[in-house]
């Protein structure tokens, strides 16, 4: 009835981390308001992008949808300020990487079915998801590879993986679709959250044409934030579906194998573009991401991530029973991997619960 990469799909959207997702924070969290993307929604969204990069590309939309939606399913709760914290505190026993928890998530910490803990995933989304921002093996050393390195090599993939070889194409249009998306609805978010202001945006790169062109055409705000939204996704994709269509047929070999060795990501935005997205982040960073209410937030939220982390790991048996007996007789270093998989697999919600059952104070997220 399904193709591998179709079973691959529907097993990743029944996971139990993929519907957490719905609860942990993409930029504001939850109380902020129910408009702003989280990590489910945004996931959905860089699927949508993804499979309409495949689809012109004639790559396999189901392999490229797979992946979007299983690329943020090792993220913490409140986002990259959880994982700031729980890769802090993870520093003596190895350290903590949002990428190789996604991968450890799907092939041992999701336990449903009877035969096998993981989800079962074929190779080729296995590859993806670990190589969706590029090679690994032959890459610098810094924390981030060397967790995930030691990930895959703790389940025995190390050689399978060819780790020194780009993913094929389908992984790179799900990474290229995750930045297309965040770029875009993080305007529109900052913009909802009063974080930006509409004439400021129109002299920035990428968004400000756009700007320019909604001002006084559409009848309101919210349409005109839209205009501006939607447009920007258009723009991305047609730059990368160019571009790609150019660097896919400059290939010696037209396959999956020129794909692994071309020494380049081949599904990729064209220089102009390239610089155009960097100077909007450029923008994006200090004006929403560094903001001083969005980092007052983020900085009580890293304090709740490193106390539970912390309590944990010093009273295993005030985590819930399950997890309490698989910490029973462990070594610090394999207790503390665990209480960093368990705190990791949280929402924004239940960090918060959690705190409040353990701790006289709990910081304001408000």
């Amino acid at each position: 009835m399904r193709t591998p990469f179709q079973r691959d799909r529907d097993r990743i959207v029944h996971a139990t981390a993929f519907r957490r997702l719905t609860h942990k924070t993409q930029v504001f969290l939850y109380h902020e308001g129910d408009h702003f993307r989280t990590r489910l929604t945004h996931s959905i969204e860089v699927a949508q992008i993804a499979r309409a990069i495949a689809r012109m590309l004639a790559l396999d939309e189901d392999l490229a949808e797979a992946l979007a939606l299983a690329h943020d399913l090792g993220h913490t709760p409140f986002g990259h300020a959880g994982e700031r914290a729980l890769a802090e505190v993870m520093q003596p026993w190895g350290g903590f990487d949002h990428n190789a928890h996604s991968f450890r998530v799907v092939t041992q910490l999701e336990r449903k079915y009877a035969a096998f803990d993981g989800l079962n995933l074929t190779f080729e989304t296995l590859e993806g998801l670990v190589k969706h921002n590029g090679p690994i093996g032959a890459a610098p050393a810094d924390d981030h590879h060397r967790i995930l390195r030691e990930a895959i090599a703790a389940a025995g993939l190390t050689a399978p993986l060819k780790l020194d070889l780009y993913a094929p194409a389908e992984a790179q249009a799900a990474a290229i679709a995750d930045d297309i998306a965040y770029n875009s609805h993080d305007v529109d978010d900052g913009l909802r959250a009063g974080l930006l202001k509409f004439d400021d945006l129109a002299g920035v790169p990428l968004v400000g044409r756009f700007v320019r062109e909604a001002q006084g055409r559409a009848p309101d705000a919210a349409r005109a934030i839209y205009e501006v939204h939607r447009r920007m996704i258009t723009v991305m994709i047609d730059d990368v579906v160019q571009t790609a269509r150019g660097h896919l047929a400059a290939l010696p070999e037209q396959s999956v194998e020129g794909v692994r060795h071309a020494g380049r990501t081949v599904v990729a935005f064209s220089q102009p573009m390239q610089a155009e997205v960097a100077g909007l982040q450029g923008y994006l960073y200090p004006n929403v991401y560094r903001h001083a209410r969005v980092m007052r937030i983020m900085r009580a939220a890293e304090g709740i991530v490193r106390d539970l982390f912390r309590r944990y790991l010093d009273a295993p048996d005030t985590m819930p029973p399950g997890w309490r007996v698989r910490a029973e007789g462990l070594a610090e270093p394999q207790r503390a991997r665990l209480v960093a998989d368990f705190v990791a697999g949280m929402t924004d919600r239940y960090a918060v619960d959690e705190h409040q059952r353990l701790f006289d104070a709990t910081p304001d997220l408000r």
